[in-house]
C-alpha cells in the first residue's frame, strides 16, 4: 500500500455557505452537485464539502453537535507575510480568526482560523519545511 491522502471530506451544515467561503478563499469548485457535494482541487488532493447528515449516514454513525473535533487542516506558506495575508483573506470570506499570526515555539510564524462551519485551519510558515514548486513539503533529512 502506498500511503497517501486523496480526498479530505468536510461535513457541513450549510453547503452553499461553505462553497461560498472556500470560493472566496481562492479555490475553484471543480464539480458541484447542487444540495449534495462540492469538490475543489487542492494540489494533488481534493477537498470535498458534503452535508453533515449525509456524511454521518454514509459512515453509519449518528450525527453529533459540531464542536472541537480534534482535527486541524494546515496550509504552509512560502513566507511569514503570507500567513497574515491568508488569515485576513479567511476573515474577509466569513471565517473567524482563532489565533492571530504570531511566533511559534518551533521558530516559525503561524495562526489559526475557523471556517464558516468551525473547522480549524492552521496557516504556517516553517522555514525548516521548504515547499517545492507544486507546494509540497520536503521533510528535512
Amino acid at each position: 500500500m502506498e500511503p497517501r491522502v486523496s480526498i479530505i471530506t468536510i461535513g457541513v451544515i450549510d453547503l452553499d455557505r461553505a462553497i461560498a467561503f472556500y470560493t472566496a478563499m481562492g479555490l475553484e469548485p471543480g464539480m458541484v452537485v447542487p444540495d449534495d457535494v462540492a469538490f475543489f482541487q487542492m494540489g494533488g488532493l481534493l477537498l470535498a464539502l458534503w452535508p453533515r447528515a449525509k456524511l454521518a449516514e454514509d459512515a453509519g454513525i449518528q450525527d453529533s453537535k459540531p464542536g472541537f473535533s480534534g482535527v486541524a487542516l494546515a496550509y504552509n506558506t512560502r513566507s511569514e507575510s503570507e500567513v497574515g495575508e491568508m488569515l485576513e483573506r479567511a476573515e474577509q470570506a466569513g471565517g473567524r480568526i482563532v489565533k492571530p499570526a504570531q511566533r511559534a515555539f518551533w521558530g516559525g510564524w503561524y495562526g489559526y482560523f475557523a471556517d464558516t462551519e468551525g473547522n480549524l485551519w492552521e496557516i504556517a510558515h516553517n522555514p525548516g519545511f521548504p515547499l517545492d514548486a507544486e507546494g509540497r513539503i520536503s521533510l528535512p533529512a
